[in-house]
């Protein structure tokens, strides 16, 4: 029974009527529960009304369920609704391939990359035992995007006698033959493209797909069917005993196609061409080798070429050779995976993939040291490039020859082939950086938005800026034209305004409005099969997994379905930077594991230890553990876990007396950063939303918003008399990450205590509350100094060789921090009206989660300086390593 527009089925709405046939009738039709359109495939009633027939097709849907592939239409479902009986299928809009080959032959090299996209999707089925078995120009869609895809797979395997008929027999599926009419066997399939042995009855299997896909691409190329005939039976007849008109071939069908056509419609399955991964080989020979001679005829006895022979020894060269070169036609590119180790006692690593896929940029921290790293896939060694301290985020020039980085508040590239690094201008908050074709630079690190800056340097130039207040722009990435470019939009209105958060394609002219294609919070890279190439792959972060979904550059629209490359990948710098990279030839690079915010690539443990480094022992179970706080009484302990992939992470609190861990936020995204109240009574934290917030440390009540302030903001230090908390932000402008002081009196508004051009961070008010410790890359590296609160512009530095963390005694009577080489020093000083310092001493290795002037601690000294509690990692724990995988592409092909 046809339905109406309007009608429902369920939950489905129909929009208009696609076609019917011996399957039943398809419809175009709203999924009111999803909002997004499907095609409804309505099962006859002679097929639904058999219960052993529908429940073997149940089990066939399951099975095909289960194909997930760029070029085979998806199922979603079997259900029922009104008495009817429904598939409900991925809606495909496009034209059909009988449609496009009513208007004529199709160009050969247009034909050989449709007929390589159906080999694929035949291949993925096959590679699960699953047969199409009714393969033809009907049943394959071409989309609007130039994708192929495969429909009605493996429905007539289900299929039996009975089928219905149609105007176009030859066309539709065969519902007579003596085969049938006697009950001796079953014929599957549509007669003009039906094997000869389902023609006969016999049973299909792969091989006869091999045959239909020989049919379309003879029909693709000459404009004909292979077999033809005024009725069923005539076309039957063809099809077991006549051979294609092989004159009908375009005269520049290339040798190797001609020969698979002739070893695909070879009568006899046993000497027809056994795989459809072959055809797929024969078709990339033809789509890369000259066509030769137009007008070789292939033969209608083996599928062979006949030549016409001067001499019989001629003809045994040839055919010899012919078979040789068969033989040797070349593998397709196999997909390699291996690792590559990064420097010893690296943490949080940012790497990036050379456009030429040879070498890898690292920023390692290294002896306390982040550097910039060279790893040539080709080497066992890494080499640090002198004169990159402090280097971040780092991207390539596009011939390999240049790397870009950000340092000391400033971008930067360094020539591959030698000499010191150059100052190309300011970036203070570098996030990210891409290089065009042009000479172009698109970096984050001016304010919110993206600014661009000439490859030889310059005055930076405005290009993006945040439509809504809060929101930043980062890690972009050029598209092949070289003027638009992917990027990402966080923290602003995520109400599904047009500057929400998600990845963005934005243009260089700075007028054009960037397009939303994905709501993710992560980097994106575009990854086409070639550098030239506009339809290739986006490559994004979600929830941990490294994603890929089919995407045209040229058009900017997604098309296809996503499917996962890689599980638990980590991020690399920063939440929302995955910790992944690709080169324009095929190489991709990950980093998975136990993998926190900021990179951290191994599991931590919270120990405690004496001044001369003696373990006494661990609190609790191995984790993700990181920014960890002591109460004042020492009874209890604020720590942060991270989310598994780094996505998030919660505050924890441990009562040390029971031995009992509670959770104390329940947000989503990042909670972190806890800081006790001097009577130990509330915690003020830091939120994903670049927030502080407070609340009740007994995890009672309600949490309450202190303050909205910039990117990275990280709670500090609560002071003595319990009137201010210390935090550290990137508050935009010309100035790196600033430290202010938030009054928990009166309007509580922000006030500055240090705002520069370079960064300040890890700030700790002194007991006494006359001095602020704080770490400062003023000098061209991390130091530890020493200023009088409020500040005065006079300071002392207290570290000598590079610093950070510092942390005071409860008594005052002294200062530790961390060093440059990994070493948690004791400073004796004296503090009062006035300020005095002495001499560091060291007291034991440690080894920090983040890098220099993170605000986020790896230690915290007992009242008396004896004791010291440290987020260590777990011994024995797994060293970090980067897995590159070659010919990514060709797996996703499989």
């Amino acid at each position: 029974m046809a339905l109406s527009a309007g009608a429902r089925l369920g939950a489905y709405e129909i929009v208009s009527a696609l076609g019917a046939g011996g399957m039943g009738e398809v419809y175009r039709a709203r999924d009111t529960k999803l909002g997004r359109e499907v095609a409804l495939k309505i099962l006859p009633p002679t097929f639904t009304n058999d219960p052993e027939r529908l429940a073997r097709f149940r089990r066939e849907a399951q099975v095909l369920g289960a194909l997930n592939h760029p070029h085979i239409g998806a199922i979603y479902g079997l259900d029922d609704a009104n008495g009817q009986q429904f598939l409900v299928l991925e809606l495909v809009d496009g034209e059909s391939l009988d449609r496009r080959i009513a208007r004529g032959p199709i160009p050969v090299e247009e034909a050989l990359g449709i007929a390589r996209q159906i080999a694929d999707a035949l291949e993925a089925a096959h590679d699960k035992g699953i047969i199409h078995r009714d393969l033809k120009p009907a049943n394959i869609a071409l989309t609007r995007d130039g994708d192929v895809k495969v429909l009605d797979f493996g429905l007539a395997k289900a299929t039996e006698a009975g089928g219905a008929s149609s105007v176009d027999l030859a066309n539709s599926p065969t519902i007579t033959s003596p085969a049938m009419m006697t009950g001796v066997g079953i014929i599957l399939g549509t007669a003009a493209y039906m094997s000869p042995e389902q023609a006969k009855g016999r049973t299909a299997d792969k091989r006869s797909d091999v045959w239909a896909f020989g049919c379309v691409l003879f029909e693709m190329l000459s404009g004909k069917r292979a077999f033809e005939g005024e009725d069923v039976s005539d076309t039957l007849a063809n099809v077991l005993k006549t051979q294609p008109d092989w004159n009908a071939l375009p005269a520049t069908t290339p040798p190797a196609i001609r020969r698979l056509l002739g070893r695909s419609l070879e009568k006899d399955r046993k000497r027809r061409l056994a795989d459809i991964a072959d055809a797929r080989l024969e078709i990339q020979e033809g789509l890369t080798k000259p066509a030769g001679d137009a007008r070789q005829p292939v033969s209608a006895a083996h599928g062979t070429f006949p030549w016409v022979l001067a001499t019989a020894v001629l003809a045994v060269a040839v055919l010899v050779l012919g078979f040789v070169h068969f033989r040797e036609t070349p593998l397709q590119p196999r997909t390699i995976r291996f690792q590559v180790p990064l420097p010893e006692k690296t943490m949080g690593p940012v790497f990036e993939l050379s456009p030429d896929g040879r070498t890898l940029a690292i920023t390692a921290s290294e002896g306390g040291r982040r550097r910039l790293w060279l790893r040539p896939l080709d080497s066992l060694n890494a080499q640090a490039l002198p004169g990159t301290d402090d280097a971040s985020y780092p991207f390539w020039s596009p011939d390999s020859a240049f790397i870009g980085f950000f340092a000391q508040g400033k971008l930067k590239k360094i020539a591959l082939a030698g000499g010191p690094p150059q100052t190309l201008c300011e970036a203070p908050n570098g996030r990210g950086g891409a290089w065009n074709a042009n000479g172009v630079i698109l970096f984050s690190g001016l304010g919110s938005g993206l600014s661009r800056v000439p490859a030889a340097g310059g005055i930076p130039a405005a290009v993006t800026k945040p439509a809504n207040s809060g929101a930043i722009h980062r890690f972009p990435e050029f598209l092949p034209d070289g003027s638009r470019f992917l990027f990402l939009i966080n923290g602003g209105n995520s109400s599904g305004t047009p500057q929400a958060t998600g990845i963005y394609v934005g243009s260089l002219d700075g007028v054009t409005p960037p397009t939303r294609v994905l709501p993710d919070q992560s980097n994106a890279v575009f990854a086409a099969p070639d550098a030239s190439g506009t339809r290739g792959y986006l490559l994004f972060r979600r929830e941990g997994t490294l994603m890929a979904q089919p995407f045209d550059s040229g058009r900017i629209a997604m098309s296809g379905d996503m499917f996962p490359l890689a599980e638990q990948v980590g991020n690399s710098g920063n939440t929302n930077h995955g910790a992944f990279s690709v080169s324009e030839n095929g190489v991709l690079a990950y980093a998975s594991g136990d993998v926190t915010i900021g990179g951290l690539l191994q599991g931590r443990e919270l120990v405690w230890m004496e001044r001369t480094g003696k373990r006494l022992g661990a609190i609790g179970q191995p984790g993700l553990f990181f920014a960890a706080a002591l109460s004042a009484d020492e009874k209890r302990i604020s720590f942060a876990i991270a989310t598994q992939g780094g996505d998030g992470s919660d505050e924890w609190v441990y009562d040390v007396t029971r031995g009992v861990p509670s959770r104390f936020t329940f947000r989503t995204g990042l909670s972190a950063d806890g800081v006790w109240s001097p009577d130990g009574s509330r915690i003020v934290f830091s939120g994903g939303n670049n927030s502080l917030y407070q609340k009740p440390a007994n995890g009672a009540g309600q949490e309450e918003l202190l303050a909205r302030a910039g990117v990275n903001t990280r709670s500090l230090d609560w002071s003595g008399d319990g009137a201010f908390v210390v935090y550290q932000t990137q508050s935009g402008g010309q100035t790196g990450t600033d430290l202010f002081l938030l009054p928990l009196g009166g309007n509580r508004q922000p006030v500055p205590y240090l705002q520069t051009p370079f960064d300040e961070a890890d700030a700790q008010f002194s007991p006494d509350g006359r001095w602020m410790a704080y770490a400062s890359n003023e000098s061209g590296q991390p130091q530890v100094y020493v200023q009088a609160i409020p500040a005065s512009g006079a300071k002392w530095q207290i570290s000598t060789a590079g610093g950070d963390q510092p942390r005071w005694r409860r008594d005052g009577k002294e200062l530790f921090y961390v060093s440059a080489d990994q070493k948690l020093m004791a400073v004796p000083v004296k503090t009062g009206v006035s300020f005095e310092t002495g001499s560091p001493q060291p007291l034991f290795d440690i080894q920090p989660v983040y890098g220099p002037l993170t605000g986020r601690f790896a230690y915290q000294p007992t009242a008396d300086g004896q004791r010291f509690l440290v987020t260590a990692p777990v011994s024995g724990g797994v060293a970090p390593a980067i897995t590159v995988v070659l010919n990514w592409q060709a797996g996703v092909r499989k």
